[in-house]
């Protein structure tokens, strides 16, 4: 896995290493090991566990809300598109952030 960092704090673009062959596809969606050793090699902190999945499905043009939680309910969020494209937005909210990337 290859983490990406990206101008807004807390957020990382995850790729996945596929392995192709005759048969089809296999990568592994996501390894909490290999996860923290990323984000220590990038000098970020680890987060709390990852605990819950959900997936669903949208139709073509849909917008789905933002959502914010404050502690000790705060939820990090893991997305993934499965086939298709997906505009994804993520918004720095902390006093402290820069408005400018």
């Amino acid at each position: 896995m290859k983490l990406i960092q990206t101008a807004i704090l807390d957020v990382v673009i995850i790729e996945p290493k596929v392995f192709v062959d005759d048969r089809g596809w296999f990568m592994e969606s996501f390894n909490e090991e290999r996860f923290h050793t990323a984000l220590k090699e990038l000098g970020l902190p680890i987060p709390r566990a990852f605990v819950q999945d959900n997936h669903s499905c949208s139709a073509k043009g849909v917008l789905r809300g933002l959502h914010f939680q404050r502690a000790p309910h705060a939820q990090g969020k893991l997305v993934r598109v499965v086939r298709g494209a997906a505009f994804d937005v993520a918004v720095e909210i902390w006093p402290e952030a820069s408005p400018y990337f």
